[in-house]
């Protein structure tokens, strides 16, 4: 989509749609007002009327879109407002619409600008790859917002919007893909791709390559599938000191039947997703080759099939991972922590500023927090802080959970060094404490997005019934906090 910002007044300008958002309680322009009977609109979040000026303003339509009270107005307040209104714009077939935001707004102009790029594009993702018939839904292709000031200063933050956009609509399209398309090898043509787009080197490890160096974690969960794992690093930029390393690790099992251990077939196929934290990564190293921030981000995928075969793995096997430590494996269906173990190992020898997991690992997560939250644990408060704050910023938000040495107990095996569940309960936390087994001292998060990653039905005026992207926004959000 194409968005330009202006100075000046909307609503002299004509337009299919113009939408005119605004505070409760706020005043509206007299030639609104006249439109309006007492009661129509009192301007509360997402409280929307649609009216036809008829001469009275110059655009066609005029949507009125309330945005609750300018206290507790924050970015996500303009991105829903934007989802919202391009929305609408499809609705009526309108393949441009214009928006006005109040001159009042308690956000940076960039932050506003980026919040209605992300919202008006987010707004309008639906994945229809495999429609025969073409939609009847219109394409909006343009969108105007109008501002009083600082054009240049909201426009600097639409480019940011747009290419954050970019990468969260692939981490869905690569999520909603179904397994039998979207797999490890697809995975790894996906981040050569992005790599000859935005300059970064990629590597790609197959399973000769894997079991050469030891990646035995990987090879162990993917082995009772015909599809092969893979071993996927991008890297954006280079070590160079006053450059901080960072490393994002992504769980990338692009089908997950439980293996041996299998799930229940009621909504299996949603296990099509269980790639949400490579999507996340593989999005996120888009937006950052896109924005070129200055940083040496490696992203890191391990990428497997998890099946019950005749060569799959097995319980009570025990496996040897890259880093030389041996696991017990109790539940094949706990696959993702064990390809995560060469994954993570594998990240310190960049010698991280940080090293950021991501990962659907458990439900455990999904009954401690819904829907609503990302669980977040680690070794490093800093980067905890850090994750918090851009999680509130970027409205993908994380709550952290103790990971006590009582929880890393938990994990050990009474013949190999771990085992890969602990048990009912705590089920999430002693995940953590799994991983933490093969980060070092390298500062470390691991983010749960088991319960944020796939919605059953819209939450938010930019989600649609599965993928959100989830991480994708936290991510780049974190990542251009090292800037500057």
């Amino acid at each position: 989509m194409q968005i330009s910002v202006r100075i000046g007044d909307m609503l002299r300008e004509p337009a299919d749609l113009a939408v005119l958002a605004t505070f409760e309680g706020a005043p509206l322009p007299a030639a609104v007002d006249e439109l309006l009977e007492p009661g129509d609109f009192a301007g509360k979040a997402k409280q929307s009327l649609l009216l036809y000026p008829r001469g009275a303003a110059a655009p066609r339509r005029l949507l009125l879109l309330g945005l609750g009270k300018p206290g507790a107005l924050a970015a996500d307040g303009v991105r829903q407002a934007a989802a919202l209104a391009a929305q609408k714009a499809q609705d009526l077939k309108a393949d441009t619409f214009a928006l006005a935001l109040p001159a009042d707004l308690s956000l940076s102009p960039a932050s506003a600008g980026q919040a209605f790029a992300e919202g008006a594009e987010l707004g309008l993702y639906r994945f229809l790859r495999y429609k025969t018939s073409p939609s009847e839904s219109a394409d909006v292709t343009a969108a105007t917002l109008f501002v009083g000031a600082d054009a240049e200063a909201f426009q600097a933050g639409v480019a940011v919007g747009q290419a954050v956009s970019g990468g969260v609509s692939l981490a869905r399209d690569l999520a909603n893909g179904p397994g039998n398309e979207i797999t490890p090898t697809a995975l790894g043509e996906a981040a050569l791709a992005l790599g000859q787009r935005h300059g970064f080197s990629v590597t790609v490890l197959d399973r000769a390559q894997l079991t050469e160096q030891g990646f035995h974690g990987i090879l162990a969960v993917g082995q009772g599938s015909a599809q092969e794992p893979r071993f996927i690093v991008m890297e954006h930029g280079s070590a160079a000191e006053g450059t901080p390393t960072i490393c994002l690790v992504g769980k990338g099992i692009t089908f997950d039947t439980g293996g041996i251990s299998i799930k229940p077939a009621a909504n299996m196929e949603d296990m099509k997703m269980d790639m949400g934290g490579a999507a996340a990564v593989l999005g996120a190293m888009q937006a950052v080759g896109a924005l070129g921030l200055p940083l040496h981000v490696v992203g890191i995928i391990c990428s497997a099939e998890n099946m019950p075969s005749a060569t799959a793995y097995k319980p009570g096997d025990v496996i040897k991972t890259l880093s030389g430590k041996t696991i017990e494996v109790i539940n094949t269906d706990a696959e993702g922590r064990i390809v995560l173990a060469d994954g993570l190992f594998y990240a310190q020898r960049y010698n991280p500023a940080a090293i950021v997991d991501l990962a659907t690992l458990t439900g455990a997560i999904m009954v401690a927090l819904g829907p609503h939250a990302i669980g977040m644990m680690g070794t490093s408060q800093e980067l905890a802080d850090r994750l918090s704050t851009a999680g509130e910023a970027a409205a993908e938000r994380v709550w952290q959970l103790p990971l006590w040495d009582e929880y890393r107990d938990m994990m050990k095996s009474d013949i190999a060094d771990l085992k890969n569940t602990g048990g009912r309960f705590g089920g999430a936390i002693t995940a953590g404490g799994f991983l933490s087994a093969f980060v070092g001292d390298h500062p470390w998060v691991h983010l749960d997005i088991a319960g944020t990653a796939w919605v059953d039905r819209a939450t938010r005026p930019y989600y649609t019934r599965g993928a959100t992207g989830m991480g994708v926004r936290l991510l780049v959000e974190l990542l251009r906090g090292y800037v500057g």
